[in-house]
């Protein structure tokens, strides 16, 4: 990684001394092709949250003199430019080097197919301040018709001193709003550069256990934005690749350490969103070989290891379902077919939990429910 250009960049202490101030907030924005609407996501920075801010843009596998051009005249000289370099495909390494880079106390890191609303980081920086937080969770909306994203789903009304059990923040899988950069330090956050998918998922689950915590639940969103022109079709990686990051999280001592309580919070997110998740996205028979199969039981295997008595809250299609995974001997049309039944929403099968003890735990689906619908 190199410098490109300087311009528009924080100041060294000696530059502080001649009256300029370091930033409150370094925004940090991945770009990887020329595709990208980066544009606009850096107008929505600079033109409506710029105050206090230090905008990076790193260009993942791309020349800074490419997407220099794309930026509004007004605003290609108020923009640090790094190039970062890498054999992988995850913007986890042009994030992890532009949180090297930041010099603000918090730090943002933002998609290039993104945008903020105005005020947004404003908001965050402020209950930051007021609260204590070392992390502020942005509200999401996604798309042009600006969607609630309902995660997390925390106690209702909840602003302050968040609980990562108590507010499921495991279920925000990534670190949209502010994080301070003397917590990134102090708990070794990093982002996974070697996982495809889920390099973000380690950084939070640490983050959200051991670090103090705010919600900005009515303030200015994080807008998901999903209308890039350079997508190319979803081609399914083996089960292997795709869960990658699981296995990184779950051989971490930091996840070792945790509690019983906070690992089963984690586990039972892991299973609903990324194992059944990887099932769902793959309904190609073809596609579930023997290896794909014990890949998938190995996982699973692994999960409930590293929490026992995780699975007790689930739903009993949720259970059938992981049955089925941790069994290459069921059919793959069966383990597919379990896979569309859980998602039906709303029907006993997906309420109630196999362990009737378990039926209004936190993490059972009835309380989960309640919690999604407070936090629209």
């Amino acid at each position: 990684m190199h410098a490109a250009d300087r311009s528009a960049a924080s100041p060294s202490d000696g530059d502080e001394a001649q009256g300029e101030v370091r930033p409150g907030v370094d925004v940090v924005i991945a770009v990887h092709s020329t595709e990208r609407p980066i544009a606009r996501a850096v107008r929505s920075v600079l033109d409506h949250n710029g105050e206090g801010v230090r905008l990076t843009v790193v260009c993942h596998n791309i020349a800074a003199t490419q997407i220099r051009p794309l930026l509004d005249s007004a605003h290609r000289d108020q923009v640090v430019w790094l190039e970062h370099r890498d054999s992988h495909r995850s913007a986890s390494g042009p994030f992890n080097a532009g949180m090297a880079a930041a010099v603000g106390d918090y730090v943002a890191i933002m998609g290039s197919d993104d945008t903020l609303a105005p005020g947004a980081i404003s908001s965050w920086f402020w209950l930051a301040r007021r609260t204590g937080a070392e992390a502020v969770i942005a509200r999401l909306e996604r798309g042009e018709d600006r969607v609630i994203v309902p995660t997390p789903p925390t106690r209702p009304l909840r602003r302050r001193d968040l609980d990562g059990v108590a507010d499921r923040l495991c279920y925000r899988s990534a670190p949209l709003g502010l994080v301070s950069r003397e917590a990134i330090v102090r708990l070794g956050l990093r982002l996974e550069e070697g996982a495809q998918v889920g390099g973000d998922v380690g950084f939070v689950t640490r983050l959200w256990f051991q670090g103090t915590i705010a919600y900005d639940r009515s303030g200015p969103p994080y807008v998901i934005g999903e209308d890039a022109t350079d997508r190319v079709t979803y081609a399914p990686r083996p089960i292997a690749v795709e869960l990658k990051f699981l296995r990184t999280i779950l051989a971490a001592s930091w996840f070792e350490r945790l509690s019983l309580e906070q690992r089963r919070a984690a586990v039972v997110k892991y299973l609903r969103i990324h194992l059944f998740g990887a099932v769902w996205n793959r309904q190609d028979p073809e596609f579930w070989t023997e290896t794909e199969r014990s890949e998938l039981a190995g996982i699973a295997r692994r999960l409930l290891r590293a929490a026992p008595g995780a699975e007790a809250v689930l739903s009993l299609a949720d259970r059938r379902l992981l049955d089925a995974t941790l069994d290459p001997r069921v059919s793959t049309s069966a383990l597919l077919a379990r896979a569309v039944a859980r998602r039906r929403h709303g029907r006993p099968r997906t309420i109630i939990t196999r362990d009737l003890a378990q039926l209004f735990a936190r993490e059972a689906p009835l309380r989960m429910m309640v919690a999604s619908a407070l936090t629209r």
